[in-house]
């Protein structure tokens, strides 16, 4: 296929109910999924495949949920019920329970109204881009139409009783020996995913919690709460006097922290922190850090100067743990709070974050706000706009004129970096230079001229 319809950067996603994420292609996918890992799956050609299935808080998931697994069993696969759980607890207990491969149905950092569909390969990692354009030819065609299994062959369903468990247990496995008594900590789960995992793990390493957003109706997830407004846990920190505060998304693959003083710490200051740490324990793999275009350039002169590098990659998580399989690189991320820490797990995990920094200012006894200041940033303007239409920029003359006059000004001190989101109707555009108030009036220009030309 030369061009992918269903799949984006992170799976099928768009609003529930609404093409593509219709319980109608939740079903086909499921039944694509079921025939085509079963058939990559070669050491045990002939076993019955069995997918762990999740999903976050949205009222829409229990549907799609519902229609996948009929997809499943009508191949002769069967699903294991994770229920409520983030998205890294599924990579967690594929891998564990040897499963076939995994489902998250969620829409990530997206609003209630959205929901989406994400799949694991038995390996615990993302589906690489040849399979997803697979799964779409099965999809979209009748290719499959005949595989009807009867009888004892139709799959089967049944649940995980302790997928919660499993997973908290995983990620306390990644800080052995770690107490955090006395430590209160300030906790946004978005009402998402991460509401009873996180609590559970931070409680059962003795923190005291000052919990926020943890009562999800089906409706509420993401909204003016977790990593995506940061706002809500910079406010409960200075209100509570808690020494850090955490933030998820709504599947929990994410994390933004806020130190002490009520400051926000991004993706990029964690991963200069976590990979600094492993540089000097000597655990950084190659001593390399992944990162993508849209991470900061003061990530490269920090690594340098502690004898590491920065490898970069297009923007999106799964082209992080690409490179990083590839080069068998242990720390990765993004800016936006993915990260990836290989030695323990197999994709974006904020709670397994958490627990890497936790350990660090527990055995440093030093405070997040001075554990930040490791990276010194170059300022960065970043625009997020809606837009009605996905054009080439190129053929906007304005804004690809506004574009060139901006690099040309920075001299090669900098860059502009604009492109379409792959999982919502958006145009991200980011202006890296020395000054600040130069890029701001650069990137209110070039907003300007991207919502006259294309804006919703």
């Amino acid at each position: 296929m030369s061009k992918r319809t269903l799949f984006g950067t992170d799976g099928i996603r768009g609003k529930a109910n609404t093409s593509p994420v219709t319980p109608e292609i939740a079903l086909r996918l499921g039944r694509a999924a079921g025939f085509l890992l079963r058939e990559s799956a070669s050491e045990q050609p002939a076993a019955r495949p069995r997918f762990v299935i999740g999903r976050d808080t949205r009222r829409s998931g229990a549907m799609l949920e519902a229609a996948f697994v009929a997809g499943l069993n009508s191949v002769g696969a069967d699903a294991l019920l994770a229920g409520v759980i983030p998205t890294p607890g599924v990579a967690c207990l594929v891998r564990e329970l040897g499963a076939t491969g995994g489902v998250v149905i969620s829409a990530s950092h997206n609003p209630a109204v959205d929901n989406g569909l994400k799949l694991f390969g038995g390996d615990g990692y993302k589906l690489d881009d040849a399979l997803e354009e697979r799964l779409e030819e099965l999809i979209l065609t009748g290719e499959i139409d005949a595989v009807r299994p009867s009888g004892a062959q139709v799959g089967t369903v049944s649940e995980i009783p302790d997928a919660l468990q499993r997973y908290g247990a995983s990620a306390k496995a990644s800080v052995p020996g770690m107490t955090l008594h006395g430590l209160q900590i300030a906790l946004d789960c978005a009402n998402g995913a991460s509401y009873q995992t996180t609590p559970g793990v931070l409680r059962d390493l003795g923190a005291t919690l000052v919990l926020s957003h943890t009562a999800p109706d089906g409706l509420n997830i993401n909204e003016n709460c977790g990593s995506t407004h940061a706002e809500a846990i910079s406010r409960l920190v200075r209100e509570t006097g808690a020494q850090i505060g955490i933030s998820h998304d709504g599947d929990a693959d994410r994390l933004v922290l806020c130190d002490e003083l009520g400051e926000i710490v991004d993706g990029d200051e964690i991963l200069a922190m976590t990979a600094l740490d492993a540089l000097a324990r000597g655990t950084l793999a190659g001593k390399t850090l992944v990162a993508t275009v849209m991470s900061n350039f003061g990530l490269d002169e920090c690594l340098a100067a502690a004898g590491g590098q920065v490898l970069r990659t297009a923007v999106g998580d799964r082209y992080v743990v690409e490179a990083m399989r590839e080069g068998n690189f242990s720390i990765g991320g993004e800016q936006s709070g993915h990260l990836i820490f290989r030695d323990h797990g197999t994709t974006g995990d904020g709670l397994l974050a958490a627990l890497q920094v936790l350990r660090i200012m527990t055995e440093s006894g030093k405070p997040l706000s001075e554990l930040r200041k490791c990276l010194n940033k170059y300022p960065q303007a970043q625009r997020n706009l809606r837009v009605k239409a996905k054009p080439s920029l190129d053929s906007l003359p304005e804004v690809a004129h506004l574009v060139a006059a901006t690099e040309a000004a920075l001299e090669g001190k900098g860059r502009v970096l604009l492109r379409y989101s792959g999982t919502e109707a958006k145009v991200r555009l980011l202006i890296e230079g020395p000054e600040e108030a130069v890029i701001q009036a650069a990137a209110d220009a070039i907003a300007s001229a991207l919502i006259v030309a294309i804006g919703e």
